[in-house]
């Protein structure tokens, strides 16, 4: 049995012992600590490096092009990348135990099995958000400071700007649980990471082979498109904004209810 196991056991079951070892194995493993640093680095470090080469371009820009602009855009754009990094290590915080067999102590030490689950939904997703919040309100300053020279820059009190930027933060989190639900249901590394990345990357390309109609229906609410929408600086979204991230909630809860329901009737 493992020494987080032993832990747990010996002081009894209660959800403050399993949320302690579950954040106990998060922050010792050394991906865990890579893939976050990598999150925070993509939002604020792309975030800069595209807001210097849009500030640098935009006297060439066309006039029709300048309208269209919206500062906010190109400062998540680091979001995009730190999607990627937080799912994947979501996938990681639970296949990772079933690849060395660590769940198999987990379980023994929490025969219920559920609150193992639930633990590192709630640890993963309180780290996630506890980093990627200052992430992108960092991003923010950095890239409204370098549009100030130009007076492009948007503020935080503007319309919509305060929600698409915490937003952010909270999309991310959900991208990170979505990922753990995934891979809770899996059970496999390459087979989480890889379900993962078709549901979020491969399917919206692939619905331009629909008709039309159909893709301009049926896409909005794809987990992708749909919380991403929290994000939108332009009105008149097929989703509202809290309404889309509102559906990426729900399919990560529907996913998590799977896991759940898999976890108690599998064997470990």
């Amino acid at each position: 049995m493992s020494a987080v196991a032993q832990q747990v056991e010996s002081v009894g079951v209660t959800a403050p012992h399993v949320i302690h070892s579950e954040w106990t194995k998060l922050r010792s493993v050394r991906s865990t600590l890579w893939s976050l640093f990598a999150a925070v680095a993509f939002t604020i470090g792309i975030a800069a490096l595209a807001c210097a080469v849009v500030n640098h371009h935009y006297p060439q820009m066309s006039p029709q092009d300048k309208a269209d602009f919206h500062a906010l855009e190109v400062n998540l754009a680091g979001v995009q990348l730190a999607q990627l990094a937080i799912g994947m290590l979501g996938v990681l915080v639970i296949t990772a135990e079933y690849s060395t067999g660590m769940i198999r102590s987990s379980m023994s030490a929490v025969p219920t099995r559920l609150p193992v689950l639930w633990s590192k939904a709630t640890v993963y997703g309180t780290a996630t958000l506890t980093l990627m919040l200052p992430a992108v309100l960092i991003a923010f300053l950095v890239g409204q400071s370098i549009f100030s020279g130009r007076h492009i820059d948007v503020s935080f009190s503007d319309p919509g700007v305060a929600r698409a930027v915490i937003g952010a933060a909270l999309y991310l989190t959900v991208v990170g649980l979505f990922g753990l639900a995934l891979g809770a249901i899996v059970r496999n590394t390459a087979g989480g990471l890889a379900l993962f990345a078709g549901i979020m990357f491969v399917l919206p390309p692939l619905m331009n082979v629909l008709p039309t109609n159909w893709n301009n229906a049926v896409s909005p609410y794809l987990p992708l498109q749909a919380g991403e929408a929290i994000m939108s600086t332009t009105p008149g979204g097929h989703l509202a904004p809290w309404a889309g991230l509102g559906c990426f909630t729900l399919y990560t809860a529907i996913a998590l209810v799977v896991a759940a329901f898999l976890l108690r009737t599998r064997d470990v």
